[in-house]
This record gives structure tokens, sequence and C-alpha cells, in this order.
């Protein structure tokens, strides 16, 4: 065996090793290099959206993700929220991912808190945003949403009446409210599309994982007016918000994930023509 051919046959183990070493490297030494995060515009619209709403509206965020995802979906939630808090745009919270909700809930509270440090500011629950928790069945519940909240969500998550809290006071609908923002792991996405924005017309927009955003690009400008897609989309996000966080962080260990990953197809590649080449001049 020469070694064009060892080249191609070199045992997956010895990639997944070097791969691991590679990323850990750059996540512990993300501070030694800086990775130029350039915004893009289906991530711009959603921050515009957000930033062009008069302090007091209303926007609701479906957060349809478990902790299996939360490592790449949790810092979009953030830097979406934060700049809502930031701005005084109020939120209702929901989620349709029936391992969520105690997420959702530790997340509202750890995120206002650092909006009130952040921005020397008061967020309250049930005036500045609210939880209204868990229902099964997400294309039920988004077409009763589309009626009245209260058909699936008579009490929020702690069991306080709706009608008590004064975030829902004249909210109703979709139509009293602005847009939603559904940040999602799965096929909830594509229920949001077919019977929120398809029954409802109302504004939506999308966070999904990396491997999904690519599905949701031919619905922008139609049925969703932004999209943000993975840890990439999450970072571009906290740059138009100013506030670095773990998107941010892990930008460099994703950089050297992809051109360690992009190397060893190069070097497959190589090898595989180069070997092939060797056999046929008989060396």
């Amino acid at each position: 065996m020469n070694i064009f051919e060892k080249m191609v046959g070199l045992d997956r183990r010895w990639v997944f090793l070097f791969l691991f070493v590679v990323v850990t490297g750059a996540y512990f030494f993300r501070n030694s290099f800086s990775v130029n995060v350039t915004t893009t515009r289906e991530v711009r619209s959603i921050y515009d959206f957000v930033e062009n709403l008069d302090p007091g509206s209303k926007i609701l965020i479906s957060f349809d993700y478990d902790p299996s995802s939360l490592a790449e979906l949790h810092p979009m939630s953030r830097a979406i929220l934060m700049q809502c808090f930031r701005k005084g745009v109020r939120v209702i919270g929901v989620t349709l991912s029936q391992y969520g909700a105690g997420m959702v809930e530790e997340a509202f509270r750890k995120f206002g808190s650092e909006a009130d440090s952040l921005y020397n500011t008061h967020v309250e629950y049930g005036k500045d945003y609210c939880f209204i928790g868990y229902r099964p069945y997400p294309g039920f519940v988004i077409l009763g949403m589309g009626e009245n909240f209260r058909i699936f969500f008579p009490r929020d998550y702690y069991d306080t009446p709706l009608d008590d809290l004064p975030i829902m006071q004249g909210v109703r609908n979709y139509d009293d409210i602005e847009g939603v923002i559904a940040i999602t792991s799965g096929t909830t996405a594509d229920m949001w599309v077919i019977y929120g924005n398809a029954r409802y017309n109302m504004p939506l927009a999308l966070g999904v994982t990396g491997v999904m955003a690519t599905d949701y690009y031919p619905y922008l400008g139609n049925a969703i007016f932004g999209l943000i897609g993975g840890w990439k989309g999450a970072a571009e996000y906290e740059k138009l918000i100013g506030e670095k966080d773990a998107a941010t962080a892990g930008m460099p260990a994703q950089v050297a994930a992809h051109l360690t990953i992009v190397l060893f197809i190069l070097i497959g590649n190589i090898g595989f023509l180069l070997s092939r080449r060797s056999k046929k001049t008989g060396n």
C-alpha cells in the first residue's frame, strides 16, 4: 500500500480525534484570535423589525426547542429577548415543545435579570413579558391562538388567568400583536408557516438550527420576513445588538471545525486521484 492509498484509507477515528483536538483548542484559545462576523440581510431584517417597534408594542416569541438544541438556539433567544427588554417591547412567550417549558421559564428569569443589570431597568413579569406555557399538538395550538389565545391558554405557566395579566389586556389573537418570532429545532417551523402565516397572514420570522436553515430560505420575502440560522445567525444578532455572548465565543471553534473538515475532504480527494493515477502507471 503506497502513501496515496493510505491517505484514502485513513481510519475515521483519527479524523474524529483530530477534529476534537482542533475544536477544543480553538474554543479554549478563542481569545487569541477573533472571527469577523458579517451580518446578513435575513438576520438584520429581524433586528430592524424589533428595533423599529414602539415601546409597549407586543410580539409573540415561540421557543419551540428542547435542551438538546439549547446550545445552538438559546443564544439567539437571549439576543432577541435582550433587545426587546432594552427597547421596552413586550414579549408574550410560549413553547410548543413538550420538554421546553422549564427551560423557557428559566431563560426568562435569567435574561430578565441580565437586562436589569445591563440597562438599569426593571423587567416585570406580567407587564413587560409573560410565559403562557406549553400545550401539545402544535398545529392545533397555532390555529387556536389565531382565533383566541385563551382557547388553549386560559391561564399562564404560573396558573394565573390571562385576563389578570396587564400585558394580555387587549390581546385576543395575532391581530393584536405586531408579529411572531418562532425559534424552533423541528417541524414546528413548517406549522408556523402553514397554519400561522398562510392562514392568518401575521408577520413571521424564524430562528432555526444550522442544518435547517437552507430549507427555509425559499420562504424569505413571502411567508417569513427574516431568518436566523444556527450559531452563525445568533452571532450576527449579538453583533447587531452590540453584546457578544455565547454564539460569538463559539465562532472560532466553528470556523476551525469547518476548515478541518474541508482539509480532510481535500486530502481524501487528492489521495484518491493520485492513487488512481499511480495504479494506471503501474507504480
